[in-house]
């Protein structure tokens, strides 16, 4: 199957205006993305996906493929679909780019997943985490997951809520990766914008609410999302004590 993974970006994000061009270590945040997306095995093509000729300028300076996409897409897949559409593939990955330790065996592992089980339309990963911290914090999602592994649901809150504080506290924090059939992601452009989605910020609420399944494939992952300029500075730290 023919495997297209896009990394979405935009230069004017809400928390992290100009990120993807930002400077974590000597290079910007977008081109380690980039690194990590040509190392999966399992993909026959790498695009960045973006609205700003600065990005593009910089990511084919590297020798990465970029196209310029519109500046009216709301959400990252809006953002991938109109790039996907124009390609012929089977499977899309979309990669957030704000994911700079994002594993490679990682994505294989969702890639392999989809082209095993033709029943999974839509596969994402989460990894566990013991962090009060993290579970408090709205930029880390976490996700809870059924007995089969689809999601339950979505949050930027901390779920589930451990009433009973003796308890073992575990969460899964999601991370920004999505492995869909081409097909699918044309079935998500054409879905209404959801009212939890719209609550949360958070586009795969939008899958959830119109009746969709999503599955979610438990991960070993120790890295950490770039939302805002406090966590570069964290990734600074995690690339030091690497």
């Amino acid at each position: 199957m023919k495997t297209l993974i896009v990394i979405p970006e935009r230069y004017e994000s809400t928390r992290f205006p100009g990120k993807p061009l930002a400077l974590l270590g000597e290079k910007p945040l977008v081109l380690w993305v980039c690194e990590a997306a040509e190392k999966v095995k399992s993909a026959d093509e790498v695009i960045v996906a973006t609205d700003d000729l600065r990005i593009k300028d910089v990511v084919e300076e590297a020798g990465f493929t970029a196209v310029m996409t519109s500046k009216k897409h709301i959400s990252g897949t809006d953002r991938v679909s109109e790039v996907v559409f124009k390609r012929e593939c089977e499977i899309v990955v979309n990669l957030q780019g704000d994911e700079p330790f994002m594993k490679p065996e990682i994505i294989d592992v969702l890639i392999n997943r989809l082209s095993r089980d033709r029943s999974i339309q839509i596969a994402t990963a989460a990894a566990e985490t013991t962090s009060e911290q993290e579970a408090a914090d709205p930029n880390t999602v976490k996700v809870v997951i059924d007995k089969n592994n689809y999601a339950m649901y979505f949050s930027r809150s901390a779920i589930p809520f451990y009433r009973d504080m003796s308890s073992e506290k575990r969460w899964l924090k999601h991370l920004g990766i999505y492995c869909m059939r081409k097909s699918f992601v044309g079935d998500f452009v054409k879905m209404a914008h959801s009212r939890l989605e719209d609550v949360e910020r958070l586009e795969q609420l939008r899958i959830l609410e119109s009746g969709n399944d999503i599955y979610v494939e438990k991960v070993d992952y120790s890295g950490l999302g770039i939302d805002t300029p406090d966590d570069l500075k964290k990734a600074e730290e995690y690339i030091s004590n690497r």
